[in-house]
């Protein structure tokens, strides 16, 4: 709390020490005035500042080596008197300066570097004390000489000095010396003080530009602080001098001053045309120097600066400095993607703020700047793509789309050029090119009913590509946030045009535009682009539909969709002829659809085929695209875009199937549908023609199976209605070409049987379990009486089922109940009546595409007879509640399957004996004979036979085709056992087979197989006989010797 309120009283405090300091000059008399100093008031302090200020200049100025310690105490409390007091008069503002400045001037004995500290301390402290009139009048032409040494002072000190600190001082005293402090105590200049400032500072500005690029360019060990003061003083001290608005307010010629200042004007510099010009090429090597160094700093701060000194050159220095906008554009462009959430903010800011400024739509000299930039990057983009890294090429591709978004609405001047188009779209052709050596694309296929939609999993979703020259997904985000930038600027029209010219021109270049086209068109509709400024006129859904349908065409012309994507002879053979559907709407081609027509040849590359197979993906993936982008819109597309990628959906490659389910789920989505199940029901009309023309013409339209496939797999049973005179179309096509087509419609009727399960499971577990329990209530014994003619009844059915087991049944069921004897009609009720109900439409297909199994189970073709046996599994399920057409049709099938399970290949064996499980399942004991006398004896003599091969075996048998048959076996033949009810001979045999894979020998799954599956359900069976079985093999074991013992 200050003692002396008033000048009187603290003069007569601050007077002893004063004189004591004045006669002896040392740090002590320094210090206890400092401590009386502590005791005045501010006001009081103003009032007697020059007579205090006295003793503490003339500490300075006294004669002799100047003590280190004396210097520093004294400019220290020198600096606490300016700092509470204020600088009045502009003589004594300069004699301090120039006193100030004599402390720091370099001799023979150099001052310490807190000396040196303190001074810059002091300087900062005597600028900001100076009012503002006072201080103005130490920016006149007569005080150059007075800044310059301080400038120069203040600089050498930034240079050269290793202390941080006192780097980082010398930098701000001298941003406050070139009045560009952003303390809020000055206030700010006008443009008539800041003209004659610049004119002042214009002198200074060579050195002050050059030490100032040394310092940001220096050893990164100084840290970042003076690289970011140095970095804030150049764009400060530059802005100033090269501002675009004081260089118009230039005069032509100089102005002559007084003669008493001649001296001074020969060193005054004139801010004319040539000087700007030849300053502006100068500061361009300068600034890129200090460009290059700072946007690969280390630390965030020095970046950060970076972008500020862009923002603020660009803002104040448009014009003169159009020079080295090339560099400044490629540092704020390049910023964009950086590491750092806060440049990557402030960045984002900027670029926001000269696009809603229109600097560079409003500037012709930048827009060519970028014009210029994008060609040479451009056209160096393929080499800088194969030679950086990924983090590089990241900066490259920032760089580019920065370049893009700067340009803005003028990117059609870029566009209009040829040389500029040309370069841009070899560049995206060049840096987006696949890679397609990965045989696993190939390799991959869809098997049976895989790739069924999940609802929400494929919408949306697009395939990860692997591409030549890059791995990094960024990277490959970049590049179409570039594509969409041009569709979302430029024109539209002549985008398409250039794109689709590429598209025909070479198949090399076909994927890579696809993918282009459609970016294009999403940027263009707006989709997912990121821009700084909004667009001077969006295109018209007209314009849309007209580029999507062009390049829909294209896409599903028959030379682009029809292409080989294996080495299957079913598809290949399919892909060779690729002809027009007819009855669908026309899909006009261009002369390039006649050169692009795919090689007959049977021997394509894996190459090849990977490409084939990208190709499409891509081409799906723009339909599904187009859709997103036309809304509803896009139903008018239905008809030329539906059927084919209802084609693709049903491909055997699985990476097509799985785009072209995301692509329905995408066209669903954007047309309105809700799901991909009403969009194929609400068109099933129109589908339907078009796979009936072509199952008419096969041979001509080999992809109509392919559809209805799909359709079965993703609709539901109101389907059923529409396509039943197209499954008897299948079954009579199949009838009659059965030798070439078969595997083809097999997998058609694969998937009729998967839909009728799904579709009518629940019915025929319902109607299982009602017949069960009907069954029960007629043959369990209860509390209820039995009557006559319940006995009767159970005789007739008696009669009947062992008729049926002995194999005396006609060959349809429908004669069968004519040739047992009727002794008395029972009155009808529901578990009675049920055989002699006509048949479902479900179900009388199932029947249908059973007789053809039974034809095709004896196929030559493995594939065939392995397609048969699935479709036949799935039959029974779908026939299970109507046991009266089962059980005859089951029947006629034994001899071929018996066949199949004794003298087949091991698949086909294999397939088989799942079958004969199912059929076990669900026909229960009317097979039991038949299993006993024709399939048991091969099974457990198999299992006999191969129980040492498999016990000798090492860890590699259990991938074989034998050892999955044997756990097959034995996992099935328990169950077939409970659920034929067989006899004490036939579980002996079983018993006798599987007791021998409880050895120890045996393989760990074998082992479980046998007794978890096996022996369990033997047990349910037979316990007393199975107890038995095992203490006899316990003796035998037990008899034998030690070494011998391995249970």
């Amino acid at each position: 709390m200050a003692l002396f309120r008033s000048p009187r009283s603290a003069f007569g405090a601050l007077r002893p020490a004063c004189v004591q300091l004045t006669r002896v000059q040392t740090a002590e008399n320094v210090c206890r005035l400092a401590a009386r100093l502590a005791a005045v008031s501010g006001p009081a302090l103003q009032e007697l500042q020059e007579y205090v200020l006295f003793p503490l200049r003339f500490a300075l100025r006294a004669p002799g080596p100047q003590r280190e310690r004396l210097v520093q105490s004294a400019v220290q409390c020198m600096a606490s008197v300016l700092a509470a007091t204020a600088v009045r008069r502009p003589e004594l503002l300069r004699e301090l300066l120039a006193e100030l400045c004599a402390c720091l001037a370099p001799g023979p004995a150099a001052p310490s570097e807190d000396v040196k500290l303190a001074v810059t301390e002091a300087l900062r402290t005597l600028l900001h004390s100076a009012s503002g009139d006072v201080s103005l009048s130490l920016y006149q032409p007569a005080t150059l000489p007075l800044l310059g040494c301080a400038v120069s002072l203040l600089l050498g000190l930034a240079e050269r000095e290793r202390a941080k600190q006192l780097k980082v001082s010398a930098l701000k005293c001298l941003q406050v010396l070139v009045l560009q402090c952003d303390c809020q105590e000055h206030r700010p200049l006008g443009d008539d003080e800041a003209q004659q400032c610049g004119d002042l500072f214009a002198s200074f500005l060579p050195g002050v530009s050059i030490s100032l690029s040394r310092v940001v360019t220096g050893d990164i060990k100084q840290g970042h602080k003076p690289t970011v003061a140095a970095i804030r003083l150049f764009y400060l001290i530059v802005g100033l001098v090269m501002a675009d608005a004081q260089l118009a307010r230039v005069p032509k010629s100089k102005e002559k001053l007084p003669e008493k200042e001649s001296r001074v004007s020969e060193i005054l510099v004139h801010r004319g045309a040539d000087w700007s010009k030849s300053t502006a090429e100068k500061l361009s090597l300068l600034l890129q120097k200090m460009v290059e160094f700072s946007s690969v700093h280390p630390h965030w701060k020095v970046r950060l600066e970076l972008v500020e000194l862009v923002h603020h050159l660009l803002r104040n220095c448009s014009h003169s400095l159009e020079s080295s906008f090339t560099h400044l554009l490629k540092a704020l462009v390049g910023l964009v993607n950086d590491e750092s959430s806060e440049v990557q903010s402030r960045c984002n800011e900027v670029l926001q703020g000269i696009a809603e400024q229109r600097i560079i739509a409003q500037s012709r000299a930048l827009a060519d700047v970028l014009s210029e930039n994008l060609h040479s990057l451009a056209t160096a983009l393929p080499r800088l793509m194969s030679s950086q890294d990924d983090t590089g090429k990241v900066s490259t591709l920032s760089l580019l789309l920065g370049y893009l978004k700067l340009l803005g609405p003028k990117i059609n001047v870029v566009l209009n050029s040829t040389s500029h188009l040309g370069r841009l779209s070899k560049a995206l052709m060049q840096v987006l090119e696949l890679d397609v050596t990965d045989v696993k694309v190939v390799e991959d296929r869809r098997w049976g009913c895989e790739g069924s939609l999940q609802p929400g999993v494929q919408n949306g979703r697009c395939q990860r590509k692997y591409f030549r020259f890059f791995t990094e997904e960024k990277v490959f985000q970049l590049l179409q946030q570039v594509c969409r930038v041009l569709g979302y600027y430029g024109n539209l029209y002549l985008l398409v045009d250039h794109f689709m010219g590429l598209y025909g021109e070479s198949a090399m270049y076909r994927k890579q535009a696809a993918m282009v086209l459609n970016e294009l068109i999403a940027g263009a509709a707006g989709v997912g682009v990121d821009v700084l400024q909004e667009r001077e006129a969006s295109p018209s859904m007209d314009d849309l539909k007209g580029s999507v349908t062009s390049i829909l065409e294209e896409y599903t012309d028959q030379a682009n969709w029809y292409l080989i994507t294996s080495v299957d002879t079913e598809e290949v053979s399919h892909e060779q002829h690729p002809v027009q559907h007819t009855g669908l709407p026309a899909r006009p081609g261009g002369t390039c659809s006649t050169i692009l027509l795919p090689s007959p040849e049977l021997h394509a590359t894996a190459r090849t085929m990977n490409s084939n197979i990208w190709q499409m993906c891509i081409q799906l993936e723009g339909v599904g695209c187009f859709a997103a982008v036309l809304g509803k819109e896009f139903r008018l597309l239905l008809l030329t875009a539906l059927y084919p990628v209802l084609e693709k959906a049903g491909d055997k490659t699985l990476l097509i199937s799985e785009t072209a389910l995301g692509t329905l789920a995408e066209m669903s989505e954007a047309c309105g549908y809700g799901s991909v199940q009403r969009l194929i029901n609400d068109n099933s009309d129109y589908l339907v023609n078009g796979i009936s023309l072509g199952l008419r013409q096969l041979a001509q339209q080999p992809h109509a199976s392919r559809v209805l496939d799909t359709m079965l797999r993703h609709s539901d049973a109101s389907l059923l209605p529409l396509v039943e005179d197209i499954i008897q179309d299948v079954l009579s096509t199949l009838d009659q070409c059965y030798n070439s087509q078969a595997s083809t419609f097999l997998g058609v009727l694969h998937s009729l049987m998967t839909a009728l399960v799904q579709w009518f499971g629940s019915s025929c577990s319902e109607e299982q379990q009602q017949s069960t329990e009907c069954q029960n209530r007629t043959l369990s014994p209860g509390p209820q009486a039995v009557t006559a003619r319940d006995m009767e009844q159970f005789f007739l059915d008696y009669i009947r089922q062992k008729q049926i087991a002995e194999g005396d049944v006609p060959d349809s069921g429908d004669e069968e109940a004519d040739e047992v004897p009727t002794l008395a009609k029972p009155e009808p009720n529901n578990c009675e009546t049920e055989g002699e109900a006509p048949l479902p439409s479900h179900a009388q297909l199932a029947k249908d595409v059973l007789e053809r199994c039974i034809h095709l189970l004896s196929d030559r073709s493995l594939r065939v007879r392995l397609k048969v046996l699935d479709v036949l599994e799935l039959c029974v399920i779908v026939l299970h509640p109507h046991g009266n057409h089962l059980l005859p049709m089951a029947h006629r099938v034994w001899p071929a399957l018996v066949t199949r399970l004794i003298s087949d290949d091991p698949l086909a064996v294999l397939r088989a004996f799942k079958v004969l499980c199912t059929l076990a399942q669900k026909c229960g004991d009317f097979l039991r004979l038949r299993f006993s006398r024709d399939v048991l004896p091969k099974l457990t003599s198999s299992l006999l036979s191969q129980a040492p091969a498999s016990a000798r075996a090492g860890p590699v048998y259990t991938h074989t085709l034998a050892f999955k048959l044997q756990l097959a076996v034995l996992q099935g033949l328990g169950s077939l056992c409970e659920k034929l009810d067989m006899g004490e001979c036939d579980l002996n045999k079983v018993a006798d087979a599987c007791l021998i894979y409880l050895s120890a020998k045996q393989p760990r799954k074998l082992q479980e197989a046998a007794q978890r599956d096996a022996a369990a359900r033997l047990v349910l069976c037979q316990p007393i006989h199975c107890a038995l079985a095992l203490l006899g093999a316990w003796e035998k074991v037990r008899k034998q010797p030690c070494s011998a013992l391995c249970w």
